[in-house]
């Protein structure tokens, strides 16, 4: 259980809801259990009429009405606040439901690309949804059936102890027979409700990687491979369910056959007593089987209810893995930093903890406000790492960025990445229109500054020719685009956030250079004023640059103008002249 106290705070949330809960389930109980009495008593008048010990029938109707009515009035009422005790308990439930998805959400967005870079997204998917509902139960059902049942206990027990101690005690004996198998059978279910919720979770990995794979899958005509996996990794999963729902079958037989034994001492041991004259009356043995028999629900939930807490046990220990997690980028900053476009490197030095890579090693350069820096390598020679370094994706491991002279784990987080607009090399289109993609670099816009924005990105005119113009959806991850419209999707996005620093990480390599040379141009007259980072592996992208540096395993091996590497022996001269005779061979 010690997982679940995590959850205490939302008890103390959501306390009064609870409190009036539990005082509505005590009414409720209250209420339902004044039926065995009416019902003893009416036993109790025929009983006296057959032994002519009441001799008026009009007397004897009369109570059984007036009995009658009691019953009926005190089970509506039960109903009634019953009804209540739903409404404000499993309520209660959904709220916690929300507010727990949500935290979970926030914590998920506060963590750093290195967490997303070791968890694989259905376990993150299956952890606030599949396990989050889980918790829910705990809140609602469990402790719902939970206080009914000791509220049940509690009342039902005192008033059988008070018609009879002796048949009382006989007819408990059973529980703790009861107590015991539920303890050894909760330690059961809750092994096996964790290797199920690993294998749900491997379940719903092996699914998203599939849909999102899908190009890849059908390409290689893999598919028949692709079903044989996930059958047998459903079949495993099939599997374990069984096995917990082996043990959690056990609970319902097992506490009908004890209650079964509580209704047989009860007409046994009643019956002895009542012949033996100890009890006066037949119905008080009634009223005592009518007890056991509303006992019978509550205490066959009882495997229910430890079977949910269980569940929701190793279901709130895995959302606590993540809840745990600890950032490695923490907000250096409360207050906003204004942030103007000014970029240092000093002696920088970068390591994947992932794969142990040194990505860059002593790395120095610096960029004044309003000038392009471009950035050249090869594939894997560090150039992405630093525009992640410095929109602070990752922290340095030796060495320092400096923003406007500030070091960059002192700058407010967001107002750093505020002032970004960051092209990625991988464009990511979300599932929605391509208005929305492109307002997400700006909530605010309006729409002509929206098309603005597709223009400079040269997109626009791809854009008026879909049917839906901008109002059409791109599919997830923008499959019904093409790469080249992704990435000036992309483009459009970073331009429409007017941000001051500009980065374009190699975000052209999918379109022509005709196309390249528009939007270069295009970006050219929107970067003025602002820091512009572009890496590339043209060097036709890079050419207009004020500073250029390249890089080559993680170090600055060249660095000044286009003019000044062109003439220069090295990896510049010899791009420059590969991609120079390239376009020639074209032409």
């Amino acid at each position: 259980m010690s997982a679940l106290k995590y959850l205490n705070k939302y008890f103390y949330k959501y306390r009064f809801r609870l409190i009036i809960g539990l005082l509505i389930t005590v009414l409720s109980k209250i209420f339902v259990l004044q039926i065995p009495q009416f019902i003893r008593e009416s036993l109790n008048i025929v009983e006296d009429y057959n032994k002519n010990l009441v001799n008026d029938i009009d007397t004897v109707k009369h109570q059984l009405l007036i009995n009658i009515s009691f019953i009926i009035g005190a089970a509506i009422l039960s109903g009634f606040f019953t009804f209540l005790m739903r409404q404000t308990l499993i309520v209660m439930s959904r709220l916690i439901e929300f507010d727990l998805k949500n935290e979970i959400y926030q914590h998920y967005q506060r963590l750093s690309l290195s967490f997303y870079k070791k968890n694989r997204t259905g376990d993150l998917m299956n952890r606030i949804s599949e396990d989050v509902g889980k918790v829910r139960m705990y809140f609602g059902p469990a402790i719902m059936y939970s206080m009914n049942m000791l509220v049940l206990f509690v009342i039902a027990i005192t008033k059988m102890i008070n018609i009879d101690a002796k048949l009382t005690l006989y007819t408990l004996l059973p529980f703790p027979i009861l107590s015991i198998s539920i303890y050894y059978l909760s330690r059961v279910i809750n092994e096996r409700s964790a290797v199920v919720q690993q294998y749900l979770s491997k379940l719903t990995t092996f699914s998203q990687e599939f849909f999102s794979g899908i190009n890849v899958v059908k390409a290689y005509s893999i598919e028949k491979q692709t079903a044989i996996d996930f059958d047998n990794l459903a079949t495993i999963s099939k599997q374990k369910n069984i096995d917990l729902y082996k043990a959690q079958a056990l609970f319902f037989p097992l506490m009908i056959l004890l209650i079964g034994i509580s209704n047989l001492i009860v007409i046994y041991i009643g019956g002895m007593q009542y012949i033996n004259g100890e009890i006066k009356n037949i119905g008080y043995i009634a009223e005592f089987i009518i007890y056991i028999n509303m006992l019978t629900w509550p205490v066959a939930v009882v495997g229910w209810v430890t079977s949910i807490v269980q569940q929701a046990e190793v279901s709130q220990r895995r959302i606590n893995e993540f809840l745990e997690e600890v950032p490695n980028i923490e907000n250096g900053k409360s207050k906003p930093t204004e942030i103007h476009g000014d970029i240092k490197f000093k002696n920088v030095r970068f390591t994947y903890n992932d794969t142990e890579i040194t990505a860059l090693k002593d790395i120095s350069f610096s960029i004044k406000q309003g000038k392009t820096l471009a950035i050249l390598g090869k594939t894997g020679s560090g150039k992405s790492t630093i525009v992640n370094l410095i929109a602070r994706m990752y922290d340095t491991d030796s060495g320092e960025v400096l923003i406007d002279d500030i070091p960059i784990r002192n700058i407010n987080l967001f107002s750093l990445r505020d002032a970004i607009g960051f092209v990625p090399q991988d464009a990511f289109l979300f599932s929605d229109t391509i208005k929305n993609n492109i307002k997400i670099g700006n909530e605010n816009a309006t729409d002509d500054e929206i098309i603005k924005a597709a223009k400079d990105a040269y997109i626009h005119h791809n854009i008026i020719t879909f049917n839906k113009k901008y109002d059409t959806l791109v599919g997830e991850r923008g499959v019904t685009l093409s790469g080249g419209q992704k990435q000036r999707v992309s483009i459009a996005r970073a331009i429409i956030s007017q941000p001051k620093i500009l980065i374009f990480d190699d975000c052209l390599s999918a379109v022509d250079t005709e196309t390249e040379e528009i939007i270069l141009k295009n970006l050219q007259k929107e970067s003025i004023g602002k820091t512009t980072i572009i890496v590339s592996h043209r060097t036709s992208s890079v050419k207009n640059a004020d500073k250029i540096i390249v890089i080559d395993q993680g170090k600055i091996v060249q660095r000044g103008t286009h003019d000044e590497l062109k003439s220069q022996n090295g990896y510049y001269q010899d791009i420059y002249n590969q991609q120079l005779e390239e376009q020639t061979d074209i032409s």
